[in-house]
């Protein structure tokens, strides 16, 4: 049998997300069957308590409860689970918190399985496959490609060739709630529009962490940059200037860097309200839109690219094909 039925689940510090999917091997092939997303913002305040607060942990929960519900539709349920059809990844603001068994036993009691908080080097490995496998053999698309996945916590930085092995990856803790929580809220209330000494002290953050992959990761040879998660979809979204959000049209969206830059500074120019008139901008996504953009154009400023390929395929993605990969 050369069709697999499997599930991933991609827990992060502002979003989590499922994926139930077909994954046939012998055609190379993963077809959707449900793939949704949730802002539960687990990591709110992580950076300053070190510990999930209880209301996060509760919005996580509750969207577990769903994804159980979806799971079971589909045919996932607790018999595939034990045998190993789900996996559970949970990334950034999970792997240092005290409270962390308090959310590992909450996953476990709805979903049947054991989160894994992986490190960020497997995490930048699932994000690399999850982008790049349906990318090989592109004659438009020279290698080697550096793939970024701006997160809420951490961005993950991989280097490899299209349908090859990493050659390096390294996880820094830039990630557009993080440096949101740190720059750019005065006393729980979100500064706007930002300020140039804010704008600064937001980008000297991104710098430094740019500085630590640059230790492990040669950013220089990239000849393709591609980019994964909400802040660079959304992005992509006000590029195209799209009426609402369509994963489609977004999906592997060329974007130059003069336009990035126009984006960057127009979200970080408005106001709460004006981006929450933007449709293509998901609700959890309004107050930490401004510091993902500017993650993803000082990445490209560093790195040199002139544009960034936008992809709705990511870690989730990796994750069910590692999930088909275990079950052999």
């Amino acid at each position: 049998m050369s069709t697999h039925r499997v599930a991933a689940v991609d827990c992060g510090t502002n979003s989590i997300r499922l994926l139930i999917a077909d994954v046939d091997t012998v055609a190379g092939t993963l077809t959707d069957l449900d793939r949704r997303m949730e802002i539960v913002r687990l990591g709110q305040d992580v950076d300053r308590t070190g510990r999930f607060a209880p209301e996060a942990l509760e919005r996580t929960f509750a969207a577990c409860r769903r994804y159980a519900e979806a799971l079971d539709r589909h045919g996932v349920d607790a018999e595939a689970v034990a045998a190993g059809a789900l996996r559970f990844v949970a990334t950034s603001a999970s792997r240092d918190v005290s409270n962390r068994e308090e959310f590992v036993t909450g996953v476990r009691e709805i979903l049947g399985v054991e989160p894994e908080v992986i490190t960020g080097d497997e995490e930048a490995r699932l994000s690399f496959a999850g982008a790049t496998l349906e990318l090989a053999g592109r004659d438009d698309l020279p290698g080697p490609a550096l793939v970024v996945d701006i997160g809420g916590g951490s961005t993950e930085f991989v280097l490899g060739e299209f349908g090859g092995a990493v050659r390096a990856g390294r996880s820094v803790d830039i990630g557009c709630v993080r440096l949101t929580e740190r720059h750019l809220v005065s006393d729980g209330v979100p500064v706007e529009p930002v300020n140039a000494e804010r704008r600064e002290a937001v980008r000297a953050d991104i710098l430094t962490g740019l500085g630590r992959a640059a230790e492990v990761v040669p950013l220089g040879e990239a000849n393709t940059l591609i980019g994964l998660a909400g802040s660079v979809t959304t992005v992509a979204a006000l590029a195209l200037d799209l009426p609402e959000y369509d994963s489609t049209a977004i999906h592997h969206a060329r974007v130059d860097r003069e336009t990035v830059r126009a984006v960057t500074d127009r979200l970080l120019g408005s106001t709460h309200a004006e981006r929450a008139e933007k449709a293509v901008i998901h609700p959890g996504r309004v107050d930490v839109i401004g510091a993902g953009a500017l993650i993803l154009d000082t990445i490209m400023e560093r790195v040199g690219a002139r544009e960034v390929i936008a992809s709705e395929h990511d870690i989730l993605d990796g994750i069910a094909w590692s999930v088909v990969e275990r079950l052999g």
